[in-house]
């Protein structure tokens, strides 16, 4: 389990229907291409080693003892192999015959797993030949050469790295009680289902949402192998379905209706389902009074580790491909919020500085949807731009066209006279371009939208991201303070993505909207807090001094989201922009990133109110509570 990953399959083989010893050389050769690419575990479909459509040859004993045969034949097979193999057969316990799950490892054979729900449905008819788990009391018998107990209790495969599997069988996961329920519960990180689902119109959607929700309900990796081609269609078609889900989401699947052999490998991210366990609260208060009986698997040998598994640059990006319906869903969250706060003070008024940025602008678009929603006139917000020593004429036509276009009241307040007097008072020289030189500014702003506030009533509309807040990117009671703060918990990229998609929806009805919107998106970052180059150009750039916004995002999302080490998240983020950046920068911005987050949390432990948005927010009541004197020692000596 390298880096917390864990690489699996799922396969679907051709089988000839009740061919045993085919099937099992079909299993074989599938089991070496997949120890060959470095699987650690590997799941075939139900009963793959006679077939799943066998009907009443299940009653022949010949079929039952060539079926035994096969598994000494697998034993044998994988001596010197590593890999997990996790096959179908049906097993003899007594007087009853059980579909099983046989678990395979290094020629030793590690557990029988009986299936529990038997569908006898429709087309199905298993309990004709079978016997379920809960008919059984646990028994010990000879098979394949082992003597090994077959029992109803739940079981669970502990892997020499410590990760720890799960079996149920097919109609299993169709049950109102799956049995992965109580796996999870007593421990499994990962669930592997052997499945014969057929095929049905809509069945297919239904399943993968089915097997989408037991694995995020689980919070599992969850692996699932379905009969395909090669078995009988004498009433019937089975479509060949893999597919691998990680806390539901899917990470890979197959081909359906292929006729050729088939093996879907990925890797599980152990460390990060952990994560997401502790903490959840309801997942570790259901997990009291559930055990399981552990078997250890052997030990492997150790292999370099390569990363299969695609990385997204963009985490806090949705992946799902109606933008329309992400951006409106994240844009009503901020409405809804500010319109609360505007409803529960009474206000009709708010006062927003406006710069002709990125933050501002989605800022003010969300106040002016507010607005609306409300049924207030869109007068009642106030812009400010307060032009400075460094604002350049592009951000501020950008910022007085943006105001004009949404109608709001606009002011227009300049700082220099006030600054520089402010200089003056505390004896500071205005052509050292320091921290005084620049928070001074953003300390003057602060104050004129907080008065203009006081003077018409209502609230200050913060812009900041949270991308700055993490970073700590803002001036302490400066741009870092506003009565409701609407970008609190929207990173930088996701800022991007919003205004993009209003522009997209101008584009029609207000081209010269939309236009600004997009030249609002290709302004370069910036305070603006220094003078502009001799061209008039933005010369502070942001990026330049604390490190691409994409590259912090990606840092913050799996630094608080699952708290991985620098170690994994360099990994990670090395995999992810292998095609933007080298490593060395990689490292370097991990390390500036790291170096501010601890250093800045104290501007964080008092931050406005301000609605989440995502999965990750910095909020000091809410998601994080961190010491503002946190060292970050620890951290960084990791990445040296």
């Amino acid at each position: 389990m390298q880096n917390g990953f864990i690489t699996v399959a799922a396969a679907i083989p051709q089988v000839r229907v009740a061919d045993c010893i085919y099937n099992t050389q079909q299993i074989e050769s599938m089991i070496a291409q997949a120890e060959g690419k470095g699987v650690e575990v590997i799941v075939f479909p139900e009963l793959s080693i006679t077939g799943y459509t066998c009907q009443d040859l299940f009653r022949q004993h010949a079929l039952i003892e060539q079926a035994e045969t096969a598994v000494m034949m697998l034993l044998d097979f994988t001596r010197k192999l590593d890999v997990i193999a996790i096959v179908g057969l049906p097993v003899v316990v007594g007087d009853l015959l059980l579909n099983c799950a046989a678990v395979i490892q290094k020629g030793d054979l590690l557990a029988l797993i009986p299936k529990t729900y038997l569908p006898n449905y429709s087309e199905f008819y298993e309990k004709r030949w079978f016997a379920s788990s809960q008919d059984l009391r646990p028994t010990e018998i000879r098979f394949a050469g082992n003597r090994i107990v077959v029992s109803p209790e739940p079981l669970l495969i502990r892997t020499c790295d410590g990760a720890m599997l799960g079996i149920e069988i097919c109609e299993d996961v169709w049950a109102p009680a799956p049995p992965s329920n109580h796996l999870a519960l007593a421990g499994a990180d990962l669930i592997f289902n052997l499945s014969a689902s057929d095929e049905l119109i809509g069945k297919h959607e239904y399943l993968k949402a089915l097997l989408a929700q037991q694995s995020a309900r689980t919070i599992t990796g969850y692996v699932y192998s379905g009969c395909g081609f090669g078995e009988s269609t004498q009433d019937v078609v089975y479509g060949g379905n893999a597919m691998i889900y990680e806390n539901g989401k899917l990470l890979t699947e197959a081909e359906r209706f292929s006729m050729n052999p088939q093996i879907m490998v990925t890797q599980i991210d152990i460390e990060r389902l952990r994560a997401e366990r502790r903490t959840n609260s309801t997942y570790v208060n259901a997990q009291r009074g559930y055990t399981a009986v552990i078997k250890d698997g052997h030990s492997i040998m150790p292999r370099d580790f390569v990363l299969l598994r695609d990385i997204d640059p963009h985490p806090f990006i949705p992946n799902d491909s109606d933008m329309a319906k992400s951006c409106e869903e994240i844009l009503n969250i901020q409405v809804s919020g500010l319109a609360k706060r505007m409803v529960h003070t009474h206000s009709k008024n708010v006062v927003i500085g406006i710069s002709g940025g990125l933050d501002s602008t989605l800022a003010l678009l969300v106040c002016v949807k507010t607005f609306d929603r409300l049924e207030l006139s869109r007068k009642g917000i106030i812009g400010v731009t307060m032009p400075g020593f460094g604002t350049t004429d592009r951000t501020y036509h950008n910022a007085i066209a943006l105001m004009e276009s949404l109608g709001v009241t606009i002011k227009e307040i300049s700082i220099a006279k006030a600054v520089m007097q402010h200089f003056e008072d505390i004896g500071h020289d205005p052509k050292v371009h320091d921290v005084t030189y620049e928070n001074s500014q953003a300390r003057e702003r602060t104050q004129i939208l907080m008065d203009l506030t006081n003077k018409y009533g209502g609230l200050v509309v913060g812009t900041g991201d949270l991308s700055e807040l993490a970073l700590g990117w803002a001036t302490y009671n400066g741009d870092h303070m506003s009565m409701y703060g609407v970008n609190a918990s929207v990173p930088k990229t996701l800022i991007q993505y919003i205004v993009r998609y209003v522009a997209s929806t101008l584009e029609k009805d207000d081209k010269q909207g939309a236009d600004i919107l997009l030249d609002v998106l290709d302004t370069p970052i910036s305070p603006e807090l220094t003078p502009a180059d001799e061209k008039g150009n933005i010369q502070q750039k942001t990026e330049d001094l604390v490190g691409p916004y994409e590259l912090h995002d990606f840092f913050l999302y799996y630094f608080l989201r699952f708290g991985f080490s620098p170690r994994k998240i360099l990994l990670l983020a090395q995999h992810a922009f292998k095609n933007s950046y080298d490593d060395e920068t990689i490292r370097h911005w991990l390390t500036t990133f790291i170096r501010r987050f601890f250093s800045q949390q104290f501007k964080r432990s008092c931050l406005p109110d301000g609605p989440k948005v995502g999965s990750v927010s910095l909020s000091p009541r809410g998601d994080w509570r961190m010491p503002s004197d946190a060292m970050s020692t620890l951290w960084l000596e990791e990445l040296k």
